[in-house]
């Protein structure tokens, strides 16, 4: 064996080991995102229309298992409670306990102990109100009031403000908190920047953008190792079939 062709060997080993380890690593970013993801999220399908635009009648959404706890002002979330029909409901968080929850301001804007919330979601509809009618509440301790983006037909804490608690519920019926669209494809679901200026401000993002960049680069790993040695068969099979340079020239007598 030459020396070229025991370099081209080593070579051919080192890439053999080296698109293996790529194809393992893969396969545990793959295979441990998707498990990772089982763990921290539950799939929901989405009943009304009551969370639109934000959240559409019919969408599967992705909800990252939360306790109470750790609930914030502007976070949506999903929960049962069965003064509202024991059935799980997506609502958005707009009030914790000791908040006081006014509407509507001069500018028709949601109030939060006073302070005006500027709320995106609301601006094409009702005018740009942030209700069809004027309310205030104030939340009990360990009680959240929850709102529905579409103010207009959502059935939220405004139904229930005669109830002794004043249209809210407790946070431990909330069972996750909504981190994205998965189908339609809609992107992640961000926090009102309104409610980061209020006392605890808002949620961290969940590690759905984490698992999807682990899932993408174990796919992506394992397609560029399984590749490497038909690529390599390939380019050698191209070389041996390539014309050889004439020999030395001949020698005169």
């Amino acid at each position: 064996m030459s020396t070229t062709e025991r370099e081209n060997s080593g070579h051919g080993r080192l890439g053999s080991v080296l698109s293996g380890l790529a194809v393992a690593v893969g396969c545990v970013l793959f295979l441990g995102g998707f498990v990772w993801a089982a763990v921290v999220y539950r799939p929901y399908t989405v009943p009304t229309g009551s969370m639109e635009p934000t959240v559409k009648a019919g969408d599967r959404v992705l909800a990252q298992r939360i306790s109470g706890g750790d609930v914030r002002r502007g976070d949506v979330v999903v929960f049962r409670d069965s003064e509202w029909g024991d059935l799980p409901m997506v609502k958005r968080v707009v009030g914790v306990g000791g908040d006081t929850i006014a509407c509507c301001d001069d500018s028709g804007r949601l109030t939060v102990n006073g302070k005006p919330i500027e709320e995106p979601y609301v601006r094409g509809m009702l005018d740009g109100r942030a209700s069809l009618t004027d309310f205030d509440a104030t939340v009990p301790e360990g009680q959240l009031f929850l709102l529905g983006d579409e103010r207009s037909g959502s059935l939220d804490s405004r139904v229930h403000l005669q109830d002794p608690t004043q249209g809210s519920v407790p946070r431990t019926a909330v069972d996750a908190r909504v981190d994205a669209v998965a189908w339609p494809l809609g992107g992640m679901i961000g926090r009102p920047a309104a409610f980061a200026d209020l006392p605890g401000g808002v949620s961290p993002p969940g590690p759905i953008t984490t698992l999807v960049a682990a899932v993408l680069g174990g796919a992506l790993l394992i397609f560029g190792g399984a590749a490497y040695t038909p690529f390599v068969q390939l380019v050698s099979k191209r070389r041996r079939s390539e014309p050889r340079g004439e020999g030395a020239s001949e020698h005169v007598a």
